[in-house]
């Protein structure tokens, strides 16, 4: 017995979802006069955008406007990993350690693979005086971090010297 052949049957019904779906997105993006697609590429450049600048207002040392500009990035993007770590590092250059701490701990949670979130997050600890908590953030950044990153061994000393500060507490 001969297997019917399906692929003729089932074309009318692939453009016709085809058409229904194109007419859809269609109508769905009559509110501005362009279609869907165009709008989120726009909203998407834009988004970059400000990120962009947001993150040269943080290498500027400019960190209250940075610290805005990360904020309405995140108001678009809140599941976006690496405003939650640049807003962390605005928060360190004006020395708001706790703050800094939860934008770090956000990321790595978002993304446990973002290695700067621990370095940050190290940081924060180290400036509320949390040395345990700091070491373990820096070690979980080497841990993660390419063997040619260029904070590698900053963070190597920076254990090293934590824990030498940790065991003259414990004398």
């Amino acid at each position: 017995m001969r297997r019917r052949d399906l692929r003729r049957s089932v074309i009318p019904l692939v453009l016709l979802v085809t058409v229904v779906a194109g007419l859809g997105l269609e109508y769905l993006g009559r509110d501005t006069g362009e279609p869907v697609v165009a709008r989120e590429v726009d909203e998407v450049g834009l988004l970059h955008q400000h990120f962009q600048q947001a993150v040269a207002l943080l290498r500027h040392g400019k960190y209250d406007f940075a610290v805005q500009g990360f904020h309405e990035v995140l108001k678009a993007a809140p599941e976006m990993p690496e405003a939650h770590v640049n807003m962390g590092y605005a928060l360190l250059g004006l020395e708001e350690f706790a703050a800094a701490r939860s934008f770090f701990d956000s990321a790595s949670n978002l993304r446990p693979a973002q290695a700067n979130a621990y370095y940050g997050m190290a940081i924060a600890h180290e400036g509320l005086g949390e040395m345990v908590q700091a070491v373990a953030a820096m070690q979980a950044y080497a841990h993660i971090a390419a063997q040619d990153d260029p904070y590698r061994r900053k963070a190597e000393a920076a254990i090293w010297e934590w824990q030498i500060e940790l065991s003259v507490r414990e004398k």
